[in-house]
């Protein structure tokens, strides 16, 4: 969950320099910036970071933000690296596998890349602990949501909350007003409307905007994305050009501290450690139609859409359509009942405009990798109700709901 485009695809992006002196030739330097129209884009974006103060760059000992921090220092920026320290590896041990954890975020090896990034280039590097920060406003939310029937963002969270808030806030601290990070995707200023805007990124397999729609007009006006008008593949290749000793470390695929990907297991052990009785969130597995068809061992091992896992002999495939957590029902029916047309989605963050005034098309996503669905943006009291042009299938409370207008990202909000 660090600054970076190292992400879990499904659940969060879960959760970045150069002087190279052999060959710099303007030639080879083109060769990493956007042709055509989107080279004056990149050019523009590397434009706000050719000042004298220093720019930190949020590195997570990944491939991406350490390219990021390497293609700044090349540019001539002044360069300070941060790593968050946002999780204790040694807690709750008995969650620790047998053997190694392959391409787990976060972890004393991300941190151990992050400095050898920092010492091949040359510019300072420092670790912050945010653990309090991460706990409070990451996991304890995390563990809440589940046990209330709900299926959780966290890296969503931690963009918002930690690393767009504590860490710039940090960065501030040490004199530095702009943070890059290797998030695929791209701000813009709109001069008719005085606003920051941010954009998906040109490579939509990388795309991130669907995890960054809770920032403020005063954190994308100090946020660099570098990346955002870069590929994977050229990532990889600028890397390897600055000669990077990260240059072919693989993606993160867990979130950091569920090193396991067991999030019961995690839940369980977590509310032990606190000091805290499990709660009896076991309950009635039912039908659309109220029939009784099984029990289950607790809500937050499931999730609407889930299909494996409940343990049902009905003869034909049944689905979680949604949880019940006041009466701890879980209720299952076919395929076809997945599908709604409306969803409510509650505190919003508006981005393009201040706020809704009326009725607004737009596209919607309801998770990462959903393909954006057409549908009529209405306010209410509690937030906005999405009206989809079709049915969407499995759409999940606890998820994000966010808005676009083409590529930029009008606004988004969590779903009720």
């Amino acid at each position: 969950m660090q600054g970076s485009g190292d992400e879990r695809e499904e659940n969060c992006a879960r959760h970045a320099l150069g002087a190279v002196q052999e060959e710099t030739s303007p030639a080879r330097s083109r060769r990493y910036k956007i042709k055509a129209g989107e080279e004056g884009r990149r050019r523009q974006e590397m434009e706000r970071t050719r000042t004298n103060e220093p720019i930190v760059v949020a590195m997570s000992g990944g491939v991406d933000s350490s390219t990021v921090a390497g293609l700044l220092h090349r540019e001539g920026a002044r360069v300070v690296g941060l790593t968050m320290q946002l999780w204790n590896q040694r807690r709750l041990p008995e969650l620790a596998p047998d053997g190694p954890v392959a391409h787990r975020c976060c972890s004393l090896d991300d941190v151990y890349d992050a400095r050898r990034v920092a010492e091949h280039c040359g510019f300072p590097y420092y670790v912050v602990n945010f653990e309090r920060q991460f706990e409070a406003a990451v996991i304890r939310p995390f563990v809440e949501e589940y046990l209330s029937g709900r299926t959780p963002i966290p890296c969503a969270q931690c963009n918002t909350a930690v690393k767009f808030d504590e860490l710039l806030t940090t960065a501030r601290q040490i004199g530095a007003e702009r943070m890059a990070t290797g998030h695929y995707a791209r701000v813009r200023r709109n001069e008719e409307t005085g606003r920051w805007e941010l954009w998906r990124a040109r490579d939509e397999a990388k795309d991130q905007s669907y995890f960054l729609f809770g920032l403020t007009q005063e954190q994308l006006a100090r946020t660099i994305f570098p990346l955002g008008e870069m590929t994977k593949g050229e990532v990889r290749e600028l890397a390897r050009e600055l000669r990077l000793p990260v240059a072919e470390k693989p993606e993160s695929q867990e979130i950091c501290f569920v090193p396991s990907g067991d999030y019961s297991r995690f839940i369980a052990a977590y509310q032990e450690e606190q000091g805290s009785a499990a709660e009896e969130t076991g309950g009635e597995i039912v039908t659309t139609e109220g029939e009784v068809v099984g029990a289950h061992s607790g809500v937050h091992q499931f999730t609407v859409g889930q299909r494996r896992g409940l343990g049902l002999a009905t003869g034909e495939p049944r689905y979680v359509v949604r949880i019940e957590p006041d009466s701890r029902r879980l209720v299952v029916g076919r395929g076809d009942e997945l599908f709604r047309e409306t969803c409510d989605v509650a505190d919003v963050n508006w981005i393009a405009f201040e706020r809704l005034e009326g009725p607004e098309r737009a596209e919607v996503r309801i998770r990462h990798r959903h393909e954006a669905a057409v549908a009529t943006l209405e306010p209410g009291e509690a937030g906005v109700r999405v009206r989809f042009d079709e049915g969407q299938r499995a759409i999940t409370p606890g998820q994000a709901a966010v808005f676009y207008r083409g590529e930029c990202v009008l606004g988004g909000g969590w779903i009720k």
